[in-house]
């Protein structure tokens, strides 16, 4: 009989155990997303700052003509982003027709360019 209660002290602790380690891991594994999904929205807030800052050295700031090099460093950021709005307006901002048009545009580049900044 008393073998029976040690054996069943020993199950149930053992199972006590595993119940605390898989609450463990669970916790762990939320943690490690969160942590993954900060990870990720760091990377492209330190790519949409980086295109924000060539594109206000190279074109807002600007009193030349751009060159190939520059619009080509700037084609190169923006589709780095891998954001089809961000493309899109980028898009429209490139094949403008006027300069008012092109002044708009770059309203509309620099306003969605600023809301996709995730700040915590």
């Amino acid at each position: 009989m008393k073998s029976k209660i040690i054996w069943l002290a020993v199950v149930v602790g053992l199972l006590a155990g595993n119940v605390f380690l898989g609450m463990q891991y669970i916790s762990t594994m939320k943690e490690l997303d969160a942590t993954k999904f900060a990870a990720s929205t760091q990377r492209y807030n330190e790519k949409n700052l980086l295109f924000l800052k060539l594109f206000v050295k190279n074109i807002i700031k600007s009193d030349k003509e751009v060159g190939f090099e520059t619009r080509l460093k700037l084609e190169n950021a923006v589709r780095e982003l891998n954001d089809p709005q961000i493309l899109a307006v980028w898009q429209s901002f490139v094949n403008s027709k006027t300069e008012t048009e092109a002044q708009q545009n770059v309203k509309d580049l620099l306003s969605v360019m600023v809301d996709k900044v995730y700040v915590r």
